[in-house]
């Protein structure tokens, strides 16, 4: 078996108009298609739901259900508001400062950009609570790989000590030493 790419990403929605003209209008994301029915078509329930999608680029598809007979949507209260987001690629800083004025014109708070070494990003909410990131990279090749090379030690220092391996630490310390 070979997973060809990933087919859409599914999250759920308050209010579908709402979010695809969020998406739409601030991120510039194309509405490509709705599916609704009065029954889920995997298991016969009796419940309706809109599902929309969206473009997010490159043939990535961010889904979106809005399911009015579900009780409110939550969120996972063990897992801090920052681990849980959506992040997307833009082409430029230029480009995500853009994004970022939209955004604030519009009256969404926006937080960064933070320098993750080698990408930078910026982190808001759309309308259903749901976090988001936009990144730009900027890493080399050397970089990339530098970081490929030790990600298996890491994981097996962090399996046994559950604290932060050091051996990336220069992505962070770089720009306070180079």
């Amino acid at each position: 078996m070979s997973i060809k790419r990933i087919h859409h990403v599914a999250y759920r929605c308050n209010d579908t108009a709402e979010t695809v003209a969020f998406y739409q209008d601030l991120l510039a994301m194309d509405f490509k298609l709705a599916i609704a029915e009065d029954k889920v078509p995997s298991t016969g329930e009796p419940d309706p739901y809109m599902h929309v999608f969206l473009d997010a680029g490159m043939g990535n598809v961010l889904a979106f259900f809005e399911l009015p007979n579900s009780p409110p949507m939550g969120r996972d209260p063990n897992t801090p508001e920052w681990v849980q987001h959506i992040a997307f690629e833009v082409e430029s800083l230029a480009e995500m400062q853009a994004i970022r004025d939209r955004l604030e014109a519009a009256g969404i708070e926006v937080l960064g950009p933070v320098d993750h070494g080698i990408f930078d990003s910026i982190y808001f909410f759309d309308p259903n609570g749901h976090r988001l990131e936009l990144a730009v990279n900027k890493g080399s090749a050397e970089d990339l790989e530098r970081l490929r090379e030790v990600a298996p030690a890491m994981v097996e220092e962090w399996s046994r000590t559950k604290r932060a391996p050091r051996h990336a630490a220069w992505l962070h310390e770089r720009g306070n030493h180079e």
